[in-house]
């Protein structure tokens, strides 16, 4: 099926976006698949990222109580049924904490928060409330995010594969299973932004709406970086680097931690 030129280009627009400001272009993400994270920094990653997987199905279920289109109900749900699962299987937040067993965390602290950066909680909450509050259209925009995805997931697992002993089939069945989920998300949310942004002023919102996700996304990884790595100030409430450690304890204590 043709595309017209003006939804050509209004994609066009939208790839570039994710193009110039996409996380994959991080520094935290190019130590991570780079071999060049300690296990600390590692597992702080899987402790902060969980806060924002805990909240995907949350978001969803924002959206869909604001949804008055069965059809689009019928199709959007699937995503929560994706990160939550059945009553005793499966879901991306199990498989996530999967990963936070491999790298040496005890599952049920990780499922606390007790030690996300209030950084994190910050910018995954503000994507919360923009759900929430937003047009169904930017709603759906934000989620494009996905169109870039799998490039990092393929990055990650290669990258974890290559230069961590922790990373097997198990640990990384996040990613793998993002990889089949998300083409189908991506083609239903870009065609569905295509089809209602038909409007200058929508395709504005749209476009903003999705630099307003990588901005979340990048700045989970700054706030990271900067407890961390550099200047590895960790703030009131961080994950100290050792409470719900079950795994070897085999980096230095971090600076800013508490004693």
């Amino acid at each position: 099926m043709s595309t017209s030129p003006e939804k050509a280009a209004f994609e066009a627009r939208l790839r570039a976006i994710g193009a110039a400001r996409y996380h994959d272009k991080h520094p935290f993400h190019r130590m991570l698949h780079g071999g060049d994270c300690s296990m600390t920094q590692v597992r702080a990653w899987v402790i902060n990222r969980y806060y924002y997987q805990s909240r995907i199905p949350m978001k969803d279920a924002a959206f869909l109580s604001r949804c008055e289109n069965p059809r689009l109900r019928r199709i959007w749900r699937s995503r929560i049924e994706d990160h939550d699962g059945g009553l005793t299987e499966g879901g991306g937040i199990r498989r996530w904490l999967r990963l936070a067993e491999a790298v040496g965390l005890d599952p049920d602290y990780v499922a606390s928060t007790r030690g996300v950066l209030p950084g994190t909680r910050f910018a995954v909450d503000a994507y919360v409330h923009f759900v929430r509050e937003k047009t169904l259209l930017e709603a759906v925009a934000s989620s494009l995010t996905e169109l870039f995805a799998p490039a990092i997931h393929e990055n990650r697992i290669a990258g974890l594969l290559k230069h961590y002993a922790f990373a097997d089939d198990a640990a990384l069945s996040y990613f793998r299973q993002r990889l089949n989920e998300a083409p189908q998300d991506v083609a239903f949310g870009l065609a569905h932004v295509l089809d209602h942004a038909d409007t200058f002023e929508k395709q504005d919102a749209a476009a903003a709406a999705l630099t307003f996700k990588t901005d979340v996304l990048w700045s989970q990884l700054d706030t990271l970086h900067s407890a961390y790595v550099a200047p590895a100030r960790i703030p009131p409430g961080g994950w100290d680097g050792r409470e719900g450690v079950t795994g070897d304890l085999d980096d230095q204590p971090l600076q800013g931690a508490a004693e």
